[in-house]
């Protein structure tokens, strides 16, 4: 017996009355507690092809928020988030930590250097490790210290990670765009259909769920916040922007582009422990974008729109409202720009 599992691909939100005049009647300020308000519901990844500082305080300048990678010596890290915590003074700071190795040292240098969340990023997190890591860092860490974990993919993953002390969960496993989990091991689940049964749990609405991965437009982050989503944490559409980590590389053609990779990539491996074992990640490159800002300015836009369409003015108001329903193939066609197909 088979569970129906659904994509973003597979559902679109059904239009309703509204009678907003303006996208700018739409906010989309969202809360990971109460310390912690953003303008935006969104993250960008801890990827060392994505946030260091210079993403982070942009960013944070554009009222979204970047987890500053853990792919580093602490030292490093440390010296990026004092750097973005001075920049940005009034403005919350995320870096990512592991749990192994110097996890607790890494968590302690990180907060005395300026940080308020701390992501704690593991590929399956519904694992002993994870509980046992969540209990030391509540126990080492001041009360006020957010504690983002994941990322898990199941309703008891979820409610799991929020028992053992969790403020926030990560959502998705083998979505991302270069990630290759789903393929090396043959498990996951589709992000939205995992965003949609979490957010069916009693802990929804006093723990944030984090859609991450498979997020490919717009629309996906409107699905997303739809299905329960507090916030969505984005990789691949940050990427090649000019604050992303990395050189700017000229093609033999003269585009300018830069690297992506995923963090169980050879490559990315390969570069911050010099050895690879398990690979369940790609490195590619894609093409200079320009600043995170235009990016940026195209979602919010968006999903602004979206939300205008179920005639609702925020976040909150839109999980109420929103209705899904299941296309078929033939409607993901005609749903997508086809006339190039013809």
């Amino acid at each position: 017996m088979f569970n129906q599992a659904l994509s973003y691909d597979d559902v679109l939100l059904t239009p309703q009355y509204s009678d907003i005049e303006s996208r700018s009647e739409v906010s989309l300020v969202s809360e990971l507690d109460k310390n912690n308000n953003f303008d935006l519901p969104i993250i960008a990844s801890p990827m060392d092809t994505i946030v260091e500082g210079e993403m982070a305080v942009a960013l944070a300048e554009l009222g979204a928020l970047g987890v500053i990678h853990r792919y580093n010596s602490v030292l490093d890290q440390k010296r990026m988030v004092w750097d973005v915590a001075n920049k940005v003074s009034n403005k919350p700071v995320a870096a990512a930590i592991a749990i192994t190795g110097d996890f607790v040292d890494r968590a302690e240098a990180l907060v005395d250097a300026g940080a308020d969340i701390l992501c704690v990023d593991v590929a399956h997190g519904h694992h002993m490790m994870m509980r046992n890591a969540l209990a030391t860092l509540k126990r080492n860490l001041p009360n006020n210290v957010h504690i983002m974990a994941g990322n898990v993919a199941t309703r008891k993953g979820y409610e799991a990670l929020a028992e053992w002390g969790a403020d926030s969960v990560r959502i998705g496993i083998g979505g991302g765009s270069i990630c290759s989990t789903r393929v090396q091991t043959g498990h996951g689940i589709p992000t939205f259909q995992s965003v949609l049964d979490c957010s069916e749990s009693e802990c929804a609405g006093e723990i944030p769920i984090i859609a991450d991965g498979g997020i490919k437009t717009s629309g996906d982050i409107v699905k997303a916040i739809g299905a329960g989503a507090d916030f969505v944490m984005i990789g691949s559409l940050f990427s090649g922007t000019t604050e992303t980590p990395g050189k700017i590389l000229q093609a033999a053609d003269g585009a300018k582009m830069k690297e992506y990779r995923g963090m169980a990539s050879r490559e990315a491996q390969l570069a911050w422990r010099g050895r690879a074992s398990s690979l369940e990640g790609i490195a590619t490159f894609v093409p200079l974008k320009g600043k995170v800002k235009y990016v940026l300015d195209d979602l919010v836009n968006g999903i602004r729109s979206g939300l205008s369409y179920t005639g609702c003015r925020s976040i909150a108001e839109f999980q109420l409202n929103a209705k899904f329903i299941h296309q078929t193939s033939a409607g993901q066609v005609e749903s997508s720009t086809h006339i190039l197909g013809r």
